[in-house]
């Protein structure tokens, strides 16, 4: 599937409101999820309930979590899956109105495909701790819409289908073998992708997914993502766009030497 129109981004490389939306999904590990508590439990039914959640997305953004059916918010999903997620890019900053968050409304659905599993559980290495208890699942959200603040004036709402990007491409088949290729053949090419093109400090940054539109790090409890230039269609241009970042990154080195 190719990207749309709402995809495209404007002369001066500001990404569309659904592309700034999908950004902040693939950049985040963690969410404030909102269900509608349920009729016969503790709290008052009807009202809006929130709680922290950790997250991961599929190839295509949409937001996966790992819960326990223990939890009040999934209980509350068994009863009525209607979802959102706040997704918030506003922490450090001087000004947090200034910065951009998202609100991803959509309906929750519970999966069984191994491919979900296996995201969440790179993007969140300790959760195999439990994540093979009875009661824990996979849910992945059915994106219906997003309502984007980017800043003063910039609110949007966007539809699910233009949030969300490519999907079914080969890389989906091919992401395991790319990012165990990069951390056990070129550690050194992930290093200089977080130092140099992120700034990040700190040794031992890992590559924990790969998609059509960058890749994922991550180091201890600290998460970070690189993005592409421009969307791959599949694993080949991964790889020339992964050759081509870390050659940036050797130039931008070299030049500060």
């Amino acid at each position: 599937m190719g990207m749309t129109d709402a995809d495209a981004k404007s002369s001066d490389q500001t990404p569309s409101p659904a592309g700034t939306v999908r950004q902040l999904l693939r950049a985040a590990d963690r969410a404030s999820l909102a269900t509608l508590q349920r009729e016969g439990s503790n709290g008052p039914a009807g009202w809006p309930y929130a709680s922290l959640v950790l997250m991961a997305v599929d190839h295509d953004a949409a937001p996966i979590l790992l819960i326990s059916t223990l939890a009040d918010h999934t209980r509350n999903l068994l009863q009525d899956p209607r979802a959102s997620l706040l997704i918030d890019a506003t922490a450090g900053l001087d000004e947090p109105l200034t910065g951009a968050r998202a609100t991803v409304l959509g309906r929750l659905e519970r999966s069984d495909a191994p491919r979900h599993r296996a995201r969440y559980l790179a993007r969140h290495p300790s959760a195999a701790t439990y994540a093979g208890f009875g009661d824990f699942a996979v849910w992945r959200m059915q994106v219906d819409s997003a309502h984007l603040v980017a800043g003063f004036g910039r609110i949007h709402w966007v539809a699910g289908a233009d949030v969300l990007g490519q999907s079914g491409l080969p890389l989906e088949d091919r992401e395991t073998d790319i990012v165990e290729h990069m951390n056990e053949d070129h550690a050194d090419a992930i290093a200089l992708y977080a130092k140099v093109l992120l700034g990040l400090d700190g040794d031992g940054w890992v590559m924990t997914g790969v998609d059509a539109e960058g890749t994922d790090l991550r180091l201890g409890g600290r998460v970070a993502r690189l993005a592409f230039d421009n969307p791959v269609e599949d694993a080949e241009g991964a790889r020339v766009e992964l050759v081509r970042l870390v050659k940036r990154a050797r130039a931008a080195e070299s030049s500060e030497a």
